[in-house]
């Protein structure tokens, strides 16, 4: 029973994560030959103001 974690910086829209658990549920589910209704995905939405990248925090970094 795979479960997996997604930790992002926050912003993704819940269609683009509906979009990464359908394919990342295929994709599991025939690598580890399991039943898809067995996989687990969950989302960490990461503050830009608790992560820094490049020695500034994200909230101040241009994207």
């Amino acid at each position: 029973m795979p479960f997996i974690t997604v930790k992002n910086i926050e912003g993704k829209t819940p269609e683009e994560k509906r979009v990464l658990v359908q394919k990342m549920t295929k994709l599991v589910s025939e690598t580890f030959e399991v039943d898809p209704n067995l996989i687990f995905i969950f989302f960490e939405d990461l503050a830009k103001d608790n992560y820094g990248k490049q020695g500034e925090l994200f909230s101040y970094l241009k994207e």
